[in-house]
């Protein structure tokens, strides 16, 4: 299996070939800027907890894409990228049989990977300008990643470049216009904040409440189902798959929801014992359940041009 990299490449295959735990690579942009915000660290912070849970559920996290992806091919001798692979539990899951990439503008999130014993590539870098050449991967992994990019046109286009023919994406991302994210934002854990603007939430929230973080190049923008399919119809054939996660959210799977807000809904619904009801409620179709339920989108993209 071929990865073609512009510049770091040579580098990063032999790194591979030689079965040693791949070290931190900078592509050329972020040689002499690195960012390393490491607000999430904060215990200070008003989002300090449900950060933490997520992190320590990171590797529940990639287990649960996993369960996704396999649904569609075989996770053996993939080359993979995982864009925004965070604390790195995603790429780790993969990393088992596959090539994998970790890749992540936060130099912090980087560097706290390498207490990760699992033998993957990572490299800090913009998401907007990979390092890699065209057709070079089987998967693309978006966990949570899409709505803290500005440029969403750009990514696509980045994506659609480095994909191979028949190569797939995964994309996870919160839904704007979900009743359940516009009581509590799954960002902000506050109402109304998720059907706001990026710019919006920067002069008028981020201003008066979190001035610490007004600075923040990757304020998350919360993207609608019409958004992903306007974004997607045209090059990919999306799979939307709500009924697995709920199914797999009601067998006890962990790796789906770490807000207050989130976790106490789901304590409802086990505690009523509304669970057979909410799995014939959900579906796959971009219909009004999705489109004002569901409160994050898990979908699957194949290529198609």
């Amino acid at each position: 299996m071929e990865i073609k990299v512009k510049g770091l490449g040579r580098r990063l295959i032999s790194l591979w070939s030689k079965k040693s735990r791949p070290k931190i690579e900078h592509s050329e942009k972020f040689r002499n800027e690195k960012v390393k915000n490491n607000a999430w660290l904060n215990s200070g912070h008003p989002n300090f907890e449900r950060w933490k849970r997520a992190r320590e559920l990171s590797i529940e996290r990639g287990k649960f894409v996993k369960s996704i992806v396999e649904k569609y091919r075989s996770c053996e001798n993939l080359s993979i990228l995982d864009l925004g692979s965070g604390e790195g539990g995603t790429s780790a899951v993969f990393s088992e049989l596959n090539r994998v990439f970790g890749y992540d503008l936060n130099l912090i999130r980087l560097e706290r990977q390498k207490d990760n014993s699992a033998d993957y590539f990572k490299i800090n870098g913009d998401a907007l300008k990979l390092s890699f050449k065209d057709n070079s991967f089987d998967l693309i992994i978006l966990q949570d990643v899409i709505e803290h990019l500005q440029d969403c046109k750009l990514l696509l286009n980045e994506i659609r470049r480095v994909l191979k023919p028949d190569g797939m994406i995964y994309i996870s991302t919160p839904n704007k216009y979900s009743i359940f994210n516009f009581i509590a934002d799954p960002h902000w854990g506050l109402p109304l904040i998720s059907i706001l603007k990026r710019d919006t939430i920067r002069d008028y929230f981020l201003k008066y409440f979190r001035k610490g973080e007004i600075t923040r190049k990757d304020i998350p923008e919360l993207l609608s189902l019409n958004d992903i399919f306007r974004s997607l119809g045209n090059y990919f054939e999306i799979n939307l798959e709500t009924r697995h996660a709920v199914e797999r959210l009601l067998s006890g799977d962990k790796g789906l929801a770490w807000s207050n807000f989130h976790l106490a809904v789901i304590k409802i619904v086990i505690k009523t014992k509304a669970g057979r009801l909410l799995i014939l409620f959900s579906n796959n179709r971009p219909g009004f359940v999705n489109k004002y339920f569901n409160p994050t989108f898990y979908l699957t993209a194949k290529k198609i041009k």
